[in-house]
């Protein structure tokens, strides 16, 4: 012992330690142990030890799902799931609980790269222990899902009726293009017909596949919709180690596996939906809460920001919708609570003129610089706000504030209108306008429409009109190309009006921006002009962006004989088909008093106030 080797030192015990010694021996031993076991409750990944010790965690007081509902047992109290939820009715046949019948700039990037090997998921990971009464959620809603038109044999034929079906055999042959060269991988190159996967998603494989699992369920085509389920049964693996989006594998997967277990009641979308949910919780391990927007998949990663990163308005607030069903469907707060987070932390820091700029730092939880915009790096923060109130029951009045406040700022520093009569939303740069607009920006027309029956009763009418007017703008940005499909970017200056200056905004990559603002005002003003417009975008996506082996997006609109782009986006199974499918559609086929639709166009349900299927 190193006490043996002091000079002078006397043993006074069995030990060779006298009792102040011993004393002090004790004392470090016991807060070495206690460091220890400390240790166990401050090492990051340490709640798997923590269960050993703790009981589980009670509920939170004020962590209501969706919208409150009294008298629903703790997460922890809930009994383990009995057998799985029986599934719905398949495409077409008949549901009796259901009344009547049935039922950013990251964003949309050009991503290069290889995935991650994945392999099947160990048993323990395929289930989740939470109980989901999916008959008594869909013996709730007010409308069936597919809408009560009658048969095709009952239905007179029309021409409506032949759009519709016109759109149908655009979504079939995408996806049976996709199935023949390229069945598992991102997307479809369908010029070189192969596949292509990219990095944007971490190593997850098949996002064409969870993007158009509703898209084939509203459509009825049930053959290809059981090619996908069984794709997602077989296939698709959770256990990858890339960096992915926060934003888009949350808006396009889990949005996509929600949207079809809501539609089928089918279990594998939820506990998949769950289960990649739970991946994403380390983004949001920062100072502030709010998440970073790459998430590393690798175990043990917690992804810390850096003190010079931001993240972006859009990512970061495009997270509300999915992760308040990932709660009520799980049993489990977190989600919730992160998302809750994140409003919090909003409501708190001041806003220059009452707008939101596009860059946070999730460090200080302060704007890194004062850039303005409801097109790209925004536009889905206001999209989730509104969207928000209405499938909270229109209960979330935190939420609709938050949109209306906003609005008003825009309309205030943002809107403006050309000299020869267009309506648009410029972009701000601490406060010089860019006078442009985005094709991501056409959504906001859908947006404003859709929010003005909730506003100050002297405001509904202006805001109905002003939705028209900025999907004109939208409108008159596809009529003025040579292709008849609209640009990336379109500027109002030197005499030009809703056109691209420069090649490098003038391409067209199937976005559904323009038509989601068309289906909206259809719904809400039967205005047969919507009809038309969504009509010319059809037949233009025939005659210039349709390939031997799928769709593609093309280089220049202005250019009757474009090239392509060789890439079939997988939001144009999700997102542009569905919407022209809808505009094409009764008002009750995905009612928008039942449903409301992620900014991948993934219908979610509106939690009606008697409606929690949660048992």
């Amino acid at each position: 012992m190193l006490m043996r080797k002091v000079p002078g030192f006397v043993p006074a015990s069995p030990w060779g330690l006298r009792l102040p010694q011993k004393f002090l021996f004790l004392l470090f031993l016991s807060g070495l142990v206690t460091l220890c076991f400390g240790a166990l409750f401050l090492l990051p990944h340490s709640s798997r030890l923590k269960r050993l010790f703790l009981a589980p965690r009670t509920q939170q007081p004020g962590l209501e799902m969706v919208a409150e509902i009294s008298g629903h047992p703790r997460a922890h109290e809930q009994e383990p799931p009995p057998n799985p939820a029986p599934a719905a009715p398949a495409p077409g046949q008949h549901d009796l609980s259901s009344p009547g019948r049935r039922k950013g700039w990251l964003r949309r990037t050009r991503p290069t790269g290889h995935r991650e090997e994945a392999t099947a998921l160990r048993p323990e990971e395929e289930s989740v222990p939470f109980s989901f009464d999916f008959n008594a959620f869909r013996s709730r809603l007010r409308h069936p899902v597919l809408g009560t038109r009658a048969s095709e044999s009952e239905e007179p034929q029309s021409r409506v009726r032949a759009q519709r079906e016109k759109i149908k055999e655009m979504m079939q042959f995408a996806w049976q293009s996709y199935k023949r060269y390229a069945m598992g991988k991102n997307e479809l190159r369908p010029l070189t017909k192969d596949g292509y996967e990219g990095n944007m998603f971490g190593g997850l494989s098949g996002a064409t596949v969870i993007d158009s699992l509703d898209t084939l369920y509203l459509m009825e085509l049930k053959k290809e919709f059981q090619e996908a389920k069984a794709w997602v049964e077989e296939s698709f693996h959770l256990n990858v180690s890339g960096e992915a989006s926060l934003f888009e594998v949350n808006i396009r997967y889990i949005g996509g596996l929600l949207s079809a277990f809501y539609l089928t009641g089918e279990e594998v979308f939820r506990i998949k939906a769950i289960k990649l949910g739970e991946k994403l919780l380390p983004a949001f391990n920062t100072p502030t809460g709010i998440p970073k927007g790459v998430v590393s998949f690798k175990s043990g990663s917690w992804g810390w920001a850096t003190a010079g990163s931001s993240s972006i308005l859009a990512e970061f607030g495009s997270l509300h919708l999915e992760f308040l069903h990932l709660t009520e469907l799980s049993g489990n707060q977190v989600f919730a609570e992160k998302v809750r987070n994140i409003r919090k932390v909003l409501r708190k820091i001041d806003k220059p003129f009452g707008l939101y700029p596009n860059f946070l730092s999730p460090v200080s939880g302060n704007w890194v610089q004062h850039h303005v915009s409801v097109g790209g790096l925004g536009d889905s923060f206001y999209e989730y706000l509104i969207k928000s109130w209405l499938m909270s029951a229109k209960t979330d009045m935190e939420a609709k504030n938050m949109y209306y406040e906003a609005l008003e700022a825009i309309e205030t520093y943002l809107l403006n209108v050309s000299p020869g009569g267009l309506t648009y939303i410029a972009e701000w740069r601490g406060g010089i306008l860019d006078h442009k607009m985005g094709h991501l920006a056409c959504f906001s027309g859908g947006m404003i429409a859709l929010g003005a029956e909730d506003a100050k009763e002297e405001k509904r009418a202006h805001y109905r009109e002003l939705a028209a007017q900025i999907t004109k703008t939208c409108h008159e940005s596809y009529a003025r190309s040579d292709t008849k499909l609209g640009p990336e970017a379109f500027w109002f200056n030197s005499g030009r009006e809703a056109v691209a200056t420069h090649l490098s905004e003038s391409y067209y990559i199937l976005r559904p921006e323009v038509v989601e603002s068309y289906m909206y005002l259809w719904r809400q003003t039967h205005d047969p002009i919507y009809r038309e417009w969504g009509w010319e975008v059809v037949m233009a996506l025939e005659k210039h962006c349709r390939t031997e082996a799928g769709f593609s997006g093309i280089q220049d609109v202005y250019n009757s004989t474009p090239n392509h782009d060789n890439k079939q986006q997988s939001f144009f199974l999700a997102e542009t088909l569905k919407y022209l499918y809808l505009l094409f559609s009764e008002d009750d086929v995905l009612s928008l008093e039942d449903w409301v639709f992620n900014t991948e166009a993934h219908p979610l349900p509106v939690n009606h106030s008697d409606s929690s299927g949660r048992t």
